[in-house]
């Protein structure tokens, strides 16, 4: 008994030596060196995992700064202190920042929009979204908050069915635009504290639009032929936020003035 006692015992401790030795041998084979940098500029990042800046996450992007130069100054939530940081790290210059905020293409409440039926479901945008008939405008904003749930900042409410964003707060992360399930908010830059926007979707033929919306943009033009800043595709106008500036006002009012249905407007703080 105790001959095979020792036996075992003698057996287990090679096969351990053994294995550790593997092991050992193992992590310095396999092991992946990790540019401390990476660390550095992780640690330097808020870690708030936004996705704000294109990347699944802090370290992903700190990882993109590192081995592929990307810009330091894509942390809308670090702001302008976490990309002079990033940049002191990197030795290099921080480059322009340009404020990013939301943007919601929809300017109509409750009492503008035409053909809405009774919703009894949960009271979510995604799954009102499922239901035909909710609204009579497909492309408009529901309304229920989805976009509101996930924004960390408290900067998006929903007024009178409509989401609206309070731009004292937004930092632009995109939370906000991958919750909304009809696409209707983007994250734009915003050169000057406020830019003209066009405040609709809709890109239904004029007739069709009115029918279901008394604020919907009708593709007439007048705005863009009072200033350049304006395009008409499919039939929506679209404004050219990167071109604007306090030298295109008063031509951007005359557009406003122009908009039959009102749907252009500055946005931003004031």
């Amino acid at each position: 008994m105790m001959v095979s006692l020792g036996i075992a015992g003698a057996s287990m401790l090679v096969m351990a030596i053994i294995f550790s030795y593997i092991l050992g041998w193992a992590n310095k084979k396999f092991k992946v060196v990790v540019d401390p940098k990476i660390e550095e500029v992780t640690q330097a990042l808020p870690g708030a995992n936004c996705g704000g800046c294109g990347y699944l996450g802090c370290s992903d992007y700190a990882l993109a700064i590192v081995a592929d130069n990307d810009p330091v100054n894509k942390c809308t939530v670090g702001g302008e202190a976490c990309a002079k940081a990033i940049a002191d790290l990197m030795g290099v210059e921080v480059g322009d920042m340009v404020p990013l905020h939301a943007i919601v293409h929809c300017n109509a409440p409750l009492s503008s929009r035409l053909g809405r039926t009774q919703y009894m479901g949960e009271k979510r945008c995604a799954s009102a979204q499922q239901v035909a008939g909710v609204q009579g405008c497909t492309f408009g904003c529901i309304g229920y908050g989805d976009c509101v749930d996930v924004c960390n900042y408290d900067a998006i409410h929903i007024i009178d069915g409509l989401a609206r964003v309070d731009y004292e707060k937004c930092i632009g992360c995109g939370a906000c635009t991958k919750a909304c399930p009809r696409g209707i908010i983007s994250i734009e830059g915003f050169r000057q504290k406020a830019i003209p926007v066009v405040a609709c979707s809709n890109k239904d033929k004029a007739k069709d639009a009115k029918a279901v919306c008394n604020n919907a943009c009708v593709g007439c033009k007048a705005c863009a032929k009072e200033s350049d800043l304006f395009t008409i595709s499919d039939n929506l106008s679209k404004c050219n936020y990167d071109g604007y500036s306090p030298l295109k006002y008063e031509e951007v009012m005359k557009a406003i003035e122009k908009c039959p249905t009102g749907c252009i407007q500055f946005m931003g703080s004031r």
